[in-house]
């Protein structure tokens, strides 16, 4: 009697975390963003790359991002139910780059290192 309560406490918690897990998978979402750079470095720049590093990951609902230099993209991964898409391109904006259609917010474009603007 014992052994079989434990085994169905067991199993409820089984499906208890694997619903949760499933969950929170489908609230993730992975996004690539074009942008532009204007220097080969940015993701080295003492300025700009600091920024990347500290800033994107301050835009609420980003779980993580890859800034792909060459391909000038950011792909982004982040909790559908906390943001939007739209609204990290604005973040993304307000570091001084375009994001697609969203153009970069001229002060921060102006803030950005001299070999980070065209």
């Amino acid at each position: 009697m014992k052994n079989s309560i434990l085994k169905s406490i067991a199993f409820l918690a089984i499906v208890f975390f694997s619903t949760n897990l499933v969950s929170a998978q489908k609230t993730t979402q992975k996004a690539v963003i074009k942008t532009f750079f204007h220097c080969d470095h940015c993701k080295e720049c003492e300025t700009c790359g600091l920024k990347f590093k500290t800033e994107m990951l301050k835009i609420k609902g980003i779980k993580m991002y890859e800034l792909d230099d060459k391909a000038m993209t950011f792909t982004i991964y982040y909790n559908s139910k906390k943001t939007t898409l739209q609204t990290i391109k604005e973040g993304i904006s307000k570091l001084g780059y375009d994001a697609d259609e969203v153009k970069a917010d001229p002060k921060a474009y102006e803030s950005l290192d001299g070999c980070c603007k065209a």
